[in-house]
């Protein structure tokens, strides 16, 4: 009988905006995606879901259109199949920006898609929660561990 795994993926923050804008101020943070325990011989897959979240602000003026791309690195890996480790053993997975797990969430490259969105921001601050959809794949074969990842989350607008 296998060992069930607890794996939790922390999620790093960088923000990196583009000195061109600043009528605006946009701030990021998250909450990790925490797989929890993973079973190997379950043959079903671990799912669970992580936040980024994006909150802007107007400076000046009454409104103003806001652009930007949120990207995700491969933390170890890469956007085919992201690796967490505990000691020398990995385990794959990867982070989709939707719940059907069609589209790996990245920076465009290695056939991931970014995240964007555009809204007109007006007075006040306007938040918007981007869900990050992680999955392991059923059957790995590893040993019991805490498996980790660090995955840095850009904002460019």
């Amino acid at each position: 009988m296998k060992t069930p795994i607890a794996v939790a993926l922390a999620v790093s923050l960088t923000a990196s905006p583009a000195a061109a804008l600043s009528l605006a101020s946009c701030a990021v943070g998250s909450t990790p995606v925490a797989f929890g325990t993973y079973d190997p011989t379950s043959g079903v897959p671990v799912a669970s879901i992580g936040t980024v979240t994006v909150s802007c602000n107007l400076i000046v003026g009454v409104s103003l259109f806001v652009a930007y791309s949120i990207t995700l690195s491969t933390g170890s890996g890469s956007y085919t199949q992201r690796t967490m480790h505990s000691g020398g053993m990995a385990l794959g997975y990867n982070l989709y920006s939707s719940s059907s797990y069609g589209s790996v969430w990245g920076d465009g490259t290695g056939g991931s898609s970014p995240q964007s969105d555009a809204y007109l921001l007006g007075l006040g601050s306007t938040i918007k929660n981007y869900p990050i959809y992680g999955r392991i794949p059923a059957s790995q074969i590893v040993g019991a561990g805490t498996y980790s990842d660090s995955i840095v989350v850009s904002v460019t607008y």
